[in-house]
């Protein structure tokens, strides 16, 4: 087995600069530092959290138009057709695993030698890092190829729940665990990695953007418990470091707060305040340290040769853009590159070929309204924070609009519309209509699909059928 030995700690470089032997990748502080480092090269992966991850969950909803019918660019996820050997659903799942197991087999190492080379404080956490980086990948995953939670209260199939690192043939074979089970592993791990990840990782705001601290956990947690509909546990976790009051700022650990301009969220350096955690990319060609043409957010959404508003998808002319709401006072607006002939695209992600966009997992802004939704289905009832928080997202990007639903339904309506709006090319929109068992609308002539229709969710890859005998389709 090979491990990396990084040396541009700041660009959590994932690719093999030298080559160790297993038995002595954990002989060196410098050679554990490496093999956390590349966790995070792992994770964002171009296949993963390095672009494919985000541009499915954009795909599945009803906010993008497919212009060029590309498999190889996600035809079949923005049709909702895709099948167990599709290069989506077999990508996706691979890379999602592969960085488990690397997750796995580092947890492994530390505790069979790393403890003592690096002291108990240190190695705890680097293991927090790991889990971290594991719960991340098993969320991930489930909100493609499970049943969203609500549908049982997480009682239908999951995946297999693999925590012990694989280095050699023969482990393959694992059945899948309830969806209920694979949640209840990503929030220990994110639980363990809140108790032992460090309160910041100094004042560089590099470190504290790229790599994982206490807020970090603190934040999925919200998304996590989000998607189970635990609404009393978001409040929970958004309370331990939201101000209870405006401007509903980080009142411990990391300073997060809403960047005053979101234009500069994804502009370079891409470390704001309001950045919780992001996946860095660099120009660098040797070793190679971008996600690549077909995998990058730019080359989907915004670019493709260089030319602005030649690509992948547009922006659907009938979806949110079009909604009256979202006012062209909004600074966001200024996010949308509309063409000539008036066909609007998502310009979000627009650096050039090698595309060195950061890749944002997950912002202040999506604590704020987590916490502002789950407030409101806890009780049934719109109260004042609530109303402040979605607010305050509002009126950060359009100082005079006010957002004042008059009962629960609008409320939710309108918090939902916000997320469109500030999450737009994100990633977020699928996962926001499966756990609310929601279903995703039609857009162009991609038919909609319902809870339960094929396609709600996806098919297992066809290689983890063949490879794993007491694995079961969707």
């Amino acid at each position: 087995m090979l491990f990396s030995s990084a040396c541009k700690k700041e660009y959590l470089d994932p690719t093999l600069k030298t080559s160790v032997a297993a038995d002595n990748a954990f002989d060196t502080e410098f050679r554990i530092e490496s093999q956390a480092l590349s966790l995070y090269g792992s994770l964002k992966a171009g296949t993963f959290y390095g672009g494919r991850y985000q541009v499915y969950g954009n795909l599945r909803g009803e906010d993008f138009i497919n212009e060029t019918s590309n498999l190889v660019t996600a035809s079949d996820v923005w049709s909702m057709n895709v099948a167990n050997s599709a290069t989506s659903v077999k990508g996706l799942w691979s890379q999602g695993y592969l960085t488990i197991n690397r997750c796995n087999v580092f947890i492994d190492g530390m505790a069979a030698k790393g403890l003592a080379v690096v002291g108990e404080q240190r190695a705890t956490k680097y293991v927090a890092e790991a889990r971290l980086i594991r719960a991340l990948s098993y969320y991930s995953l489930l909100q493609l190829f499970a049943s969203p939670y609500a549908d049982g209260e997480g009682n239908k199939p999951g995946l297999p729940i693999r925590l012990t690192g694989i280095t050699g043939p023969g482990s393959s074979d694992m059945a899948r665990s309830t969806v209920a089970q694979v949640y209840a592993q990503i929030i220990d791990d994110l639980n363990f990695a809140e108790t032992n990840l460090a309160s910041t990782n100094g004042t560089a705001p590099l470190s504290n953007t790229t790599r994982a601290h206490k807020n970090t956990a603190i934040a999925l947690k919200t998304r996590v418990y989000l998607s189970m509909g635990k609404w009393a546990e978001v409040i929970t976790e958004a309370n331990k470091i939201v101000a209870p009051a405006l401007p509903f700022n980080a009142v411990a650990n990391v300073p997060h707060a809403l960047e005053a301009d979101i234009t500069n969220v994804f502009k370079a350096p891409y470390t704001t305040n309001e950045s919780i955690f992001s996946l860095p990319m660099s120009g660098s060609a040797s070793p190679i340290d971008y996600p690549g043409t077909q995998n990058s957010l730019a080359s989907y959404f915004y670019f493709t040769g260089n030319i602005p508003g030649t690509t992948e998808y547009s922006l659907n002319t009938t979806g949110i853009v079009s909604n009256t709401t979202w006012r062209a006072t909004d600074k966001r607006r200024s996010l949308i590159f509309t063409t000539t002939t008036g066909k609007p695209f998502m310009a979000k992600f627009t650096t050039p070929n090698p595309y060195t966009d950061f890749v944002p997992v997950i912002r202040w802004s999506e604590v704020l309204l987590n916490l502002a939704e789950a407030r409101v289905r806890s009780t049934n009832s719109i109260d004042a924070q609530a109303l402040a928080l979605i607010n305050r997202v509002r009126q950060r990007s359009d100082a005079t609009a006010v957002i004042a639903p008059a009962s629960v339904a609008a409320f939710t309506e309108a918090l939902l519309t916000e997320r469109r709006i500030e999450f737009l090319g994100e990633g977020l929109r699928g996962p926001d209509l499966t756990r609310l068992l929601l279903t995703m609308p039609a857009k162009g002539s991609a038919p909609s699909k319902a809870p339960g229709d094929i396609g709600y969710i996806w098919p297992i890859s066809s290689d983890e059928l063949s490879l794993n005998k007491l694995m079961t389709d969707n």
